[in-house]
């Protein structure tokens, strides 16, 4: 009896810290799971700062671009990375588990009635990259349901890794998730392999087959042939001319902070290469890239390195119009089967030029840095973007000739013109 009663003020203590702690006692299982996450509650009315949001771009497992009001942000999008953890990669270079991670958040966001965006203090702090939010995320599963901690369901699942856990106000119950995930093998702590992770070798494959069955190879290794025709911003536009259909496609090349001195020096414009990489897509660009790219200095002949193939090539500058861009493209396969396509997503990251380009209009960036042309040709419209020094007020009304990089541009197919293009009034 001594001991129970000497034991009885330390079980009291920890009971109340815990409920104290979620503002609800945990959930268990008959296994002895804890539910964290219904034990945690949003406590509306703390100093933290908060708004409601909507998703505007899912990014990641743990990066997702917000619409909030302008209050928040100038421009009325936080773009959120997620606080107390780090997801496997997924954009850049693919981890094991990064697509589960990936889609393990943007399932939970995309059924959300309602979305909470928290800082971990009284006012909203930048992460050490100074271009993203530190949040903690809630969301409301459904209508009048509890809000539930996305932040911490992530760590309660398996999906995510420790980073700064513990040093934030939720530090506690997080570790807890963390634990016993690892306890319980899930997911990343599981020791197995990742249905979604491709272990296999590279495979071998044209950009034509790649451009126009996109998803068939989605967070697979692949390997192909290009040119480099431009870099920009840790990314490399490689295309092809496919002989039987007289196409050329292109795709993105994202190589992050992969590659550096020879590895990087192959990726040159001009430069035919050997590409070896994963395929995803890109949902912050809109569109498929390879990423995941590596190049093993001390071992050259990796048949997973990136590789120089010949010098001394130009951009093919595929002469089109808008109608040719915006029309379907008839394909015909290996099997004789035909599939039709839209243009503009086949042609895209591709080098094209067009004539006769009709202006209608220019606005520019607060920065005065880019400039948007809203330009027609036989009742079609497109947005060119170019340099704002390559444009003047006096091309409206004028025809311009277009020398460019065919992408998208919010949800519509756009022309491009980087600084090594051309944009002349005729």
């Amino acid at each position: 009896m001594k001991t129970l009663r000497n034991l009885f003020p330390l079980l009291l203590t920890l009971t109340l810290l815990l409920c104290t702690a979620s503002g609800a006692v945990a959930e268990t299982t008959d296994d002895g799971f804890v539910d964290y996450v219904a034990q945690l509650q949003l406590n509306m009315s703390s100093a933290t700062a908060k708004t409601s949001a909507t998703v505007r771009t899912h990014v990641d497992g743990d990066t997702v671009h917000f619409d909030v009001p302008e209050s928040v942000c100038a421009d009325g999008v936080l773009k959120a990375r997620f606080l107390a953890l780090n997801t496997p990669e997924s954009t850049g270079k693919i981890e094991e588990y990064g697509v589960a991670a990936s889609h393990f958040t943007q399932e939970k966001l995309a059924s959300a009635v309602s979305i909470i965006l928290e800082s971990d203090s009284d006012r909203w702090e930048l992460d050490s990259t100074g271009g993203r939010m530190l949040v903690w995320v809630w969301y409301q599963p459904s209508e009048g349901a509890e809000y539930r901690n996305l932040n911490l369901e992530l760590l309660q699942n398996g999906y995510a890794r420790a980073y700064s856990t513990a040093n934030n106000q939720y530090g506690s119950i997080c570790s807890s998730a963390l634990d016993q995930a690892r306890q319980f093998k899930l997911n990343l702590y599981s020791g197995q392999p990742d249905p979604d992770f491709y272990y296999g070798d590279a495979i071998e494959l044209t950009l034509r087959e790649l451009r126009c069955h996109p998803e068939a190879y989605q967070n697979k290794k692949v390997a192909f042939n290009g040119i480099v025709t431009l870099a920009h911003n840790n990314s490399v536009y490689v295309e092809s001319l496919d002989a039987e259909s007289g196409i050329v496609f292109g795709i993105s090349v994202y190589y992050g902070f992969n590659l550096s001195g020879k590895g990087l020096s192959i990726l040159t414009p001009g430069n035919e290469v050997r590409i070896v990489g994963s395929v995803q897509y890109y949902a912050a660009g809109d569109q498929w890239q390879i990423s995941d790219v590596s190049y093993r200095m001390m071992k050259p002949k990796d048949p997973g390195n990136i590789q120089l193939l010949s010098e001394g090539h130009e951009p093919y500058y595929t002469e089109t119009t808008l109608s040719q861009l915006m029309a379907q493209t008839v394909l015909t396969d290996e099997n004789g089967e035909e599939a039709a396509y839209a243009h503009a997503d086949l042609a895209q990251n591709t080098s094209a030029e067009l004539h006769k380009l009709h202006v209608l209009s220019i606005s520019r960036d607060d920065e005065n840095s880019r400039a948007y042309l809203t330009v027609e040709q036989d009742g079609q419209q497109m947005t060119v973007i170019a340099p704002s020094s390559f444009v003047t007020d006096e091309m409206v009304g004028q025809s311009i000739t277009v020398r460019g990089f065919v992408e998208h541009s919010s949800g519509s197919v756009a022309v491009r013109v980087y600084e090594t293009g051309l944009l002349l009034a005729e």
